[in-house]
């Protein structure tokens, strides 16, 4: 199925604004402020959807949403470490890391109720690194994990089968089930 990739930003944001809604504001009211440096305020959906809007005006939000027609069905978000350093297994992947820090990471992918399994989160993958292309391109790490081991509604960051359809290398296993997998972005022409 065609989809249509935008990024987030304060034109999308109504759009990616009610696809949170209509999923009880994901993972129980994170609005995918997990992995950014604020994190998820436990005790409140909405000032955590008040702090993700606000990271969206302030150009600090980076996603790419799949849309088909006018209905946000996805997400895949991306940004710098600096922007989105509370990744899973953090520990291990502190302890494993060589060299320099990504330009850019994949933090959260999601796909809305009802839209899974039909391309929702690859064409969101493929989206993100269109967009990191777009400004300025870098080495992108992810963090996916074996969709064959781990419940679908726990796989944040995505499939390790949906990274390597899209060129991602393997690089190190962080968790019983979790890779830092790697891919360079070239700028956009």
């Amino acid at each position: 199925m065609p989809y249509t990739i935008k990024a987030l930003d304060e034109s999308t944001w109504p759009a990616f604004a009610d696809l949170v809604e209509r999923n009880n504001g994901v993972f129980g009211g994170c609005w995918c402020m997990g992995f950014h440096a604020e994190g998820v305020d436990r005790e409140s959906a909405e000032a955590n959807r008040d702090c993700k809007h606000e990271l969206v005006r302030a150009g600090r939000a980076h996603a790419a949403l799949v849309f088909d027609g006018d209905d946000c069905l996805g997400w895949c978000q991306f940004g710098p470490p600096e922007d989105l350093p509370r990744i899973k297994s953090r520990a291990a992947y502190q302890k494993s890391q060589k060299g320099s820090p990504p330009d850019w990471r994949i933090a959260c992918c999601y796909v809305g109720k009802g839209n899974r399994r039909q391309g929702v989160a690859s064409a969101a993958l493929e989206g993100a690194l269109e967009l990191i292309a777009g400004l300025g391109g870098g080495t992108v790490e992810g963090y996916p994990e074996d969709a064959a081991s781990v419940p679908a509604g726990f796989l944040f960051n995505g499939a390790l089968s949906t990274y390597e359809k899209l060129g991602f290398a393997r690089d190190r296993k962080i968790g019983k089930h979790r890779w830092v997998m790697t891919r360079v972005v070239e700028p956009a022409a």
